[in-house]
């Protein structure tokens, strides 16, 4: 794929969506971590509906902390994985009191340090809640990006390194975002929504179909 049909490509995306961000709710940047981490094999309306009920009550270090391993569990227990996440959140609360002032860091080193903060999530609270050019490559993103031709890749790392390097630079601060609502809602993984897509004519995938 030539850089003029990527550049069109996210021109389209940006058109349709100007301002896209998560699905995921937060209001700070430590409620999104932890809904990063809640979100790992899980959805983000199910983590949305845990977290709903979990930060009225707690959505600082210290409140969950408090909670502890068992009373955390109690709020996230619909979501996949739950009982490692829970440790995992319970032990990154811990470590964000004792070595960060409670305060998200807005690096990579540091947020990877974090119990069950892998690359993935530390791009996406680098992106979303500091505005740092990151790409959090998931399955979506994965998917689309081997399947339009626009930055393809064997594995998740070789995606993040071509789209950071291929995606147009004006449009490296959303491109995730775009990829990921585009992976979730149109470039479905079973059956695409050829027919429903707007970048259709520049999708190099050679089996498209009409399905609205």
């Amino acid at each position: 794929m030539n850089k003029a049909k990527r550049v069109e490509i996210f021109t389209r995306l940006r058109e349709a969506n100007p301002n896209p961000t998560t699905e995921l709710k937060y209001s700070n940047p430590f409620e999104l971590l932890v809904a990063v981490i809640l979100s790992a094999q899980a959805t983000d309306v199910g983590v949305n509906k845990a977290t709903d009920k979990l930060y009225p009550v707690a959505n600082t270090p210290e409140a969950i902390l408090a909670l502890g391993v068992d009373g955390l569990k109690g709020y996230i227990k619909t979501i996949g994985l739950f009982n490692s996440k829970a440790e995992n959140v319970i032990k990154t609360c811990r470590m964000l009191i004792e070595k960060h002032n409670s305060a998200v860091p807005d690096n990579r080193k540091d947020l990877e340090a974090l119990p069950g903060v892998g690359r993935k999530t530390a791009n996406v609270v680098l992106n979303t809640a500091f505005g740092q050019v990151a790409m959090a490559v998931d399955t979506h993103i994965f998917r689309v990006s081997n399947r339009t031709g626009i930055a393809p890749g064997k594995n998740v790392l070789e995606v993040e390194d071509r789209l950071m390097r291929l995606v147009p630079k004006e449009f490296l601060l959303d491109a995730h975002h775009w990829l990921i609502l585009h992976g979730r809602y149109t470039c479905i993984a079973r059956k695409p929504r050829c027919g429903a897509c707007t970048i259709e004519d520049l999708c190099e995938f050679k089996q498209k179909n009409d399905y609205q």
